[in-house]
């Protein structure tokens, strides 16, 4: 499992690289996962703040202008809820009964502590709002709009991209990479080798969107959701549900815990070995 989890990360590095080349910044593969892992690390404490950091260990590692790299990060995250969004009706689609009854349960969308519009769409507004007053307040300050010059150029890279279709391959694979670790450690424990590849899908979509939550790595979201689904779904035993789900959630964070912190310390080495270089 941890052999496909590094890969998925390797198929992310890669893409961020390809993404980046249209803006004229043609960065290593390695410098690439670097950042990127440490990016994950960043993520695990402070909610989001992973995708700010790996753009700055990008930049001390190729000179690429933040606010360039940050305009695809938020590509890629756009890309991303697009394939969650197709998981999701996959998933749908394959238990539509169970699931229909699962979401009712959690009293999304009605009265008392339901939720009237999704959260994610109140950020959303929030920082569209605050990108048009920053504008407005600063519209004639030159190096504010050659940050957003900068962003708006990284945020188009996709339209510019030689190999659209490799761009999608790498996407994809991303995904099922992420969807095959699911499945080797669901078929792994005693008591839930028995479920079939419908449910594993269901539960890949409700973990998915646990992980996407503004929590440092899903913590909190992922350990209430997924047993939740457990439970309700496929009457595992809660005891057995939050069992599985703590280690499934541990080992991931362990793993990006690990990688982060080598990538940090490789980053470092890097980045005082070209100093010299630079002069």
């Amino acid at each position: 499992m941890a052999a496909v989890a590094i890969i998925s990360h390797l198929l992310r590095a890669e893409r961020w690289k390809m993404l980046l080349v249209p803006t004229g910044n043609k960065i290593g593969l390695l410098n690439s996962f670097l950042s990127l892992m440490i990016g994950y690390l960043v993520n695990l404490a402070v909610p989001r703040g992973g995708e700010v950091s790996r753009c700055f260990n990008l930049y001390k590692l190729e000179k690429t202008p933040v606010e360039v790299s940050f305009g695809t990060v938020v590509v890629e995250r756009i890309i991303d809820v697009i394939c969650l969004l197709v998981l999701i009706a996959l998933s749908f689609f394959a238990e539509w009964t169970k699931l229909k009854s699962f979401v009712d349960t959690l009293d999304l969308g009605k009265g008392g502590e339901g939720f009237h519009i999704p959260i994610w769409l109140y950020a959303i507004a929030l920082l569209g709002v605050g990108f048009l007053v920053a504008l407005y307040l600063f519209r004639k300050n030159e190096k504010l709009l050659k940050i957003i010059k900068g962003f708006k150029e990284g945020l188009m890279a996709v339209f510019r991209l030689k190999n659209k279709g490799l761009f999608i391959f790498y996407s994809l694979a991303i995904w099922g990479a992420y969807f095959l670790m699911s499945y080797y450690v669901i078929k792994a424990f005693p008591e839930t080798e028995n479920l079939g590849f419908s449910a594993v899908l269901t539960l890949f979509a409700i973990g998915s969107i646990a992980m996407a939550a503004p929590l440092p790595g899903g913590a909190g979201s992922y350990h209430t959701l997924v047993p939740l689904g457990l439970v309700m779904l496929y009457n595992l035993p809660k005891a057995d549900a939050v069992a599985f789900v703590f280690i499934f959630h541990a080992w991931q964070t362990a793993l990006m815990i690990v990688m982060g912190l080598l990538s940090l310390i490789a980053s470092y080495f890097i980045i005082k070995w070209k100093k010299p270089q630079e002069k």
